[in-house]
């Protein structure tokens, strides 16, 4: 007996621990970078972000805004991927050491709008970026005020650029979060996805150059430039390095399931053909995310427990009505989601008057989970509840007798009425009986007797 009873208390405070223990949560992945970033593209919410909110200089990975702006600009049809461009001595002027389509673009070189953004994206030449900046607006000034003027529509309210290709300036950030927002906005562009995800494009022989193959600089989708770092979930999108900014990558990726997902590495100081450079990292992030997420249904009409009642006034058929939510609660959620663990945050009134109409908003109910909101829904009325006439008017006389000056004036309704009968009851007959008095004789003529009070005459 005693053996059981200690198994018995073992057994009771072993589950009184689990219960006690919250929910396992997921290894950080900790990449090795300044700030990094990993989106569900699908569905625009951050998975995992590393600083990703705070400005940092993103180099070259400023040509997927450059390439953004084009790409509107062309289906405004301010000039098609057909137009030949010839490039300005300005334009190919570039600091030396700068990335270009190798060999560089010459003054006087002819290419097509959709030649320059191939250069653009996949060499990242510089060149290509002038070329087509000043294609577009006339000059580099005209075209960064346009690119600025993007990232405010995007809301993207911690960048700003000053040039269209990505050299370092001090006044010239973004952050890893916002790289993701215009690059989920280029990807909108078929022309766009089709260049980034493309390894390898040749250009035919132009005026000035012989046939130039152009390679991708992103290791995750191409060897040519770093060998080992391919991914084969990844389509793209663009790198980015100077000394100032470090090593970066935007990337994305789409798993078996068909999910997007989007990862910024900013700021790696690992050489691409070390182990931890930024294509390692970006790759080990996304399949990180593909492992450990997955999209759940939070909160619907199904779910246990979340319908309420709410007392009804004003009905002679029920006291109250269900309030149940409409619609769910979706979001891409960590796979060891404990619902046991979710909180929800209802919020109705205690009581509501008939007529009361099924699918009646009568609150709403949220899911917080870990601290974080992941959405609100509606409470509604499930059934219609009829308002009773004699109720009704009942409150309402209430209501009317709880105002002061209903009071004040049945008060004073009551008071006059009381003096009119003080009135006629009391003072009207006293003067009926101090006045004249009348009597008729037997033949028929009045007589008249007159009552006088005053003083006789002597």
């Amino acid at each position: 007996m005693k053996k059981n009873r200690f198994f018995s208390l073992l057994l009771a405070a072993a589950l009184a621990l689990s219960l006690s223990v919250p929910a396992m949560a997921l290894d950080d992945p900790q990449p090795n970078c300044s700030a990094a970033i990993l989106v569900d593209g699908d569905h625009g919410e951050v998975l995992y972000e590393q600083n990703g909110y705070e400005r940092i200089y993103p180099a070259s990975i400023t040509k997927i805004m450059t390439s953004l702006v084009v790409l509107e600009a062309i289906e405004a049809g301010e000039l098609s991927l057909d137009d030949q461009i010839t490039a300005s001595q300005q334009a190919v002027t570039l600091p030396e050491g700068s990335s270009n389509a190798n060999p560089p673009i010459q003054a006087g070189e002819i290419l097509t709008v959709e030649q320059l953004l191939y250069c653009d994206l996949l060499p990242s030449a510089n060149e290509a970026c002038n070329i087509l900046a000043e294609a577009v607006a006339g000059s580099n000034e005209a075209f960064v005020e346009r690119m600025n003027a993007k990232a405010q529509e995007l809301g993207m309210e911690n960048t700003h650029f000053t040039n269209p290709h990505g050299l370092h300036d001090p006044d010239h950030y973004t952050t890893a979060y916002e790289i993701y927002v215009m690059a989920q906005a280029a990807m909108e562009h078929e022309l766009f996805r089709t260049i980034v995800s493309t390894p390898t494009y040749t250009i035919p022989a132009t005026n000035m150059n012989e046939e130039r193959v152009l390679h991708s600089t992103n290791g995750l989708i191409s060897n040519w430039y770093v060998i080992g770092n391919t991914y084969s979930k990844a389509i793209g999108i663009k790198t980015g390095s100077t000394g100032e900014a470090g090593r970066c990558v935007a990337a994305a990726a789409v798993d078996e399931e068909g999910r997007t997902f989007y990862c910024v590495i900013l700021g790696s100081e690992v050489a691409d053909t070390e182990q931890g450079n930024r294509f390692a990292e970006a790759s080990r992030l996304l399949e990180w995310g593909f492992d450990n997420f997955q999209r759940t249904t939070l909160l619907d009409e199904n779910t246990e427990d979340v319908i309420r009642e709410v007392a009804v006034t004003l009905s002679d058929e029920t006291d109250f009505v269900l309030a149940q939510p409409v619609g769910s609660i979706e979001a891409t959620m960590p796979t060891d989601y404990d619902p046991a663990q979710a909180e929800l945050v209802i919020d109705l009134p205690q009581s509501i008057e008939a007529p009361v109409t099924a699918g009646q908003e009568l609150g709403t109910i949220s899911l917080v989970y870990d601290g974080v909101t992941y959405g609100t829904l509606p409470m509604v009325a499930a059934d219609s509840v009829v308002r009773s006439d004699f109720l009704y008017t009942v409150q309402v006389i209430q209501e009317y007798w709880s105002h002061w000056w209903v009071k004040a004036l049945v008060i004073l309704t009551v008071v006059l009425i009381l003096a009119l009968i003080l009135y006629l009851a009391l003072i009207r007959p006293r003067r009926r009986r101090g006045g004249r008095r009348y009597s008729y004789s037997g033949s028929g003529r009045r007589r008249t007797t007159t009552t006088y009070r005053g003083r006789r005459r002597k």
